[in-house]
């Protein structure tokens, strides 16, 4: 996945109290979007150092954090460790490059991830073979800004755009909506994020 070796390098200073607060609103924005899951398999895909995935582990039997960075990966592995935590494990992997046909899950969420993955159909109809029939997947990113201009990351996206391209791929009952706005928040620019919700 893309800026891996940026993620390794900041794996240990990443919780910064910005980082925590924007990952506390995106797992408020996809638990809007997480129903009667208690007996239900998640995916945290693209978790760096689990603060999304963390708020969220009650609403789910079991969570996988999956992440392309060991030392993200070795950071939530630690706080699993710390916690005693049963149901939840974690995955160093790469879906750009690799291919695990075994995996699967009900609920598949991203936040702040698409935006690192060059090309994000390919990364998408991934996702969708790995949800189960009548499955979620649940993205949290940037609202398109044409603010931001960088060679490492899309500049958010559009979301009647996505929405069209998870059709194409086969996604139905796409919904999406911004929920937060800041300052400063997107590569130095004020900027917006969006969720959005899609069933396999």
């Amino acid at each position: 996945m893309g800026n891996t070796d940026k993620f390794e390098m900041i794996a240990a200073m990443y919780d910064t109290p910005e980082r925590i607060h924007i990952a506390k609103v995106s797992a408020d924005a996809i638990r809007e979007y997480v129903q009667d899951a208690a007996g239900h398999h998640a995916i945290d895909f693209g978790c760096g150092t689990g603060l999304v995935g963390m708020s969220l582990l009650n609403e789910f039997q079991s969570m996988l954090f999956l992440d392309t960075s060991p030392s993200m990966i070795q950071q939530i592995r630690d706080k699993i460790s710390a916690l005693g935590l049963q149901l939840a494990d974690t995955l160093v992997f790469d879906f750009e490059k690799e291919d695990l046909s075994e995996l699967r899950a009900d609920y598949i969420f991203m936040a702040q991830v698409l935006l690192h993955i060059p090309d994000v159909s390919f990364v998408l109809k991934r996702l969708y073979d790995v949800l189960n029939d009548g499955g979620h997947l649940i993205l949290v990113d940037f609202d398109k800004n044409e603010q931001v201009v960088s060679e490492l990351v899309h500049n958010g996206f559009d979301q009647t755009e996505l929405a069209q391209l998870m059709r194409d791929i086969g996604y139905t009952d796409i919904q999406s909506k911004t929920f937060y706005s800041g300052s400063r928040i997107f590569m130095g620019q004020d900027a917006s994020m969006f969720v959005l919700d899609a069933r396999k």
